[in-house]
């Protein structure tokens, strides 16, 4: 099970991390950012089975794959902008965490555009 190898990965890494802090802070951080680097790489496997999924039903209900593609990218972006801010912020660069989550939400809004477009049609259409 996926969440059992998260948490030990998880704890481990904090045990290891929190003895080496006072020695070696730098071992410290390394700990941490490769903890974070795996249990993402665990994680992004299930994205892939995620998206199947999401094709299946979009084919079900007959749907745009282009609007439930776009929600997937800005989910995408977000985790992904998200995850890197935490792991600048584990290594003490606040600074440039800030800069990653203000870079996902212009890509977020870059990539979300066509929806707003549409929607923007749509109402366009409704009110003469």
């Amino acid at each position: 099970m996926e969440i059992g190898q998260i948490v030990i990965i998880g704890l481990i890494s904090v045990a290891l991390a929190l003895m080496l802090e006072k020695h070696n802070p730098e071992w410290s951080m390394y700990i941490r950012i490769v903890a974070g680097i795996l249990i993402f790489f665990i994680i992004i496997q299930k994205l892939g089975i995620l998206l199947e999924i999401a094709k299946k039903m979009s084919e079900k209900i007959d749907m745009d794959f282009v609007y439930i593609g776009i929600v997937f990218k800005v989910l995408g972006i977000s985790y992904i902008s998200e995850f890197g801010a935490q792991l600048c912020k584990d290594a003490g660069e606040s600074s440039i965490a800030s800069k990653i989550e203000f870079a996902g939400k212009v890509l977020i809004i870059t990539v979300s555009s066509p929806v707003m477009l549409a929607l923007i049609d749509i109402i366009s259409d409704i009110i003469p």
